[in-house]
């Protein structure tokens, strides 16, 4: 009986096979890195709208009771809060100091503009929340003392937690692009500011800004 040969398949894939796979994947890769870029995008934009807030609540509170936020004097009487400020025109305390028991000006800013209706958030000093939070789940505060050695400014605004790709791009948004001079500067230990060259894009760094 005659056997019949017939042409063995090649196994494998084809060069087009192997080329349609490897477009696929490219194209996968490049919409997660652009996914990527776009959440960060996006959190340094919240970041800066951060900072460019608390000015807003500063002056609209200056603008309603003639007085700053954390430190009126009559702030019982303007908008029903706990405590009183002393009414020196200084914010006193760090940005990040202070507890319901214990409450500085820095943390009764907080009390003190959402209860006139400038910002949200809890106004019982004891909540768990109480202490806002930034983008990236680092501590906000205002205070009046300069942080850092060099910083311009009358208040404040300082955020912890921030990693350093995001405290560089912050800085070129907001100021000169140089994390070590002009209004926002950069640090892990206050009052040094770093040079953004020797910034770590992956560690966190306090940002403050002043205003």
């Amino acid at each position: 009986m005659q056997h019949l040969n017939f042409p063995r398949r090649q196994s494998g894939f084809t060069l087009i096979e192997i080329a349609i796979v490897l477009v696929i994947i490219g194209l996968l890769l490049g919409g997660i890195l652009k996914g990527q870029e776009l959440i960060n995008s996006a959190r340094v934009k919240n970041l800066a709208t951060d900072f460019r807030n608390v000015p807003v609540f500063i002056y609209g509170y200056q603008d309603k009771f003639r007085a700053l936020p954390g430190d009126d004097p009559a702030a019982i009487e303007h908008v029903t809060a706990t405590n009183n400020g002393d009414g020196d025109g200084v914010i006193e305390g760090a940005w990040d100091s202070g507890t319901a028991a214990i409450p500085t000006e820095a943390f009764l800013f907080w009390q003190h503009v959402r209860l006139a209706g400038l910002a949200p958030g809890p106004t019982d000093l004891a909540a768990t929340d109480y202490r806002p939070r930034n983008a990236v789940g680092g501590a906000i505060g205002v205070q009046s003392t300069a942080p850092f050695t060099g910083i311009g400014g009358t208040y404040f605004i300082c955020s912890g937690g921030i990693l350093g790709s995001y405290a560089k791009q912050l800085d070129i948004q907001l100021d000169d692009g140089n994390t070590e001079t002009g209004s926002l500067m950069v640090g892990t230990t206050l009052p040094t500011a770093i040079a953004t060259g020797t910034i770590v894009d992956a560690s966190p760094y306090t940002v403050c800004m002043g205003i």
